[in-house]
């Protein structure tokens, strides 16, 4: 049996298929590759229903235990992701019960963590100034992103970050097609509206006080 590297992963030249089916006869080593594979898109989704991250990670990972104990039930004809996006869903959605918020997904979210939706964190190292410009370029959207409520963010993160069909989003929400449309809609509507209100905030883009102190900082050094 021809041997697979993990790497390959990067350019997704193994199909999906094959590794599920060669997990399955015993190659459990493999399971790595799928992970690999799924853990932006996962982390994206579960952020959109969870904030702390300990918490996103945890539910990752049962996610993914529970994926792999469970892939003998795993349809070929349909796509891993979209299987694993669903479990993922209803351990988060469960984790919201647990906490008494699955009736409250409607909850103000300024005092929740504030985790990157956009990318999964990571041990990557940037210079300041890069990092800096990064964060910035985000963080508006992800702000106006966290206020919509979750069945709106959820369906925006899926369509719009992740670029998955609407046919594979009403999949994996157990919706309509025709409703997930709604949610999109309205999900944008809302979006405008918040980045409107930000936009005409006057106090944003402010000259704030870790700013101050660098620029005060490097000039009275150089003055000296």
């Amino acid at each position: 049996m021809e041997a697979i590297s993990i790497n390959d992963f990067n350019n997704h030249k193994i199909k999906e298929t094959e590794v599920v089916k060669r997990i399955l006869n015993g190659e459990k080593e493999l399971y790595e590759i799928l992970v690999r594979r799924n853990n932006q898109k996962l982390y994206r989704i579960i952020r959109s229903y969870l904030k702390d991250q300990a918490e996103i990670e945890d539910i990752m990972q049962n996610s993914y235990l529970k994926a792999f104990t469970k892939l003998y039930q795993f349809k070929l004809e349909s796509s891993f992701s979209t299987w694993l996006i669903r479990i993922g869903i209803n351990e988060s959605l469960t984790r919201l019960k647990e906490k008494g918020k699955l009736h409250h997904l409607n909850e103000q979210t300024s005092d929740l963590k504030p985790n990157s939706i956009l990318e999964i964190p990571d041990n990557k190292q940037l210079n300041p100034q890069d990092k800096m410009i990064q964060n910035e370029a985000k963080q508006l959207l992800e702000n106006a992103i966290d206020h919509l409520d979750i069945k709106y963010r959820a369906v925006y993160v899926m369509k719009e970050v992740e670029e998955m069909s609407l046919k594979e989003i009403a999949a994996v929400l157990e919706l309509t097609i025709s409703n997930v449309k709604i949610r999109l809609h309205r999900s944008k509507e809302m979006l405008k509206e918040k980045l409107y209100e930000v936009a005409n905030d006057k106090n944003i883009f402010e000259f704030g006080f870790s700013k101050c102190d660098r620029i005060t900082k490097n000039v009275m050094r150089h003055i000296k």
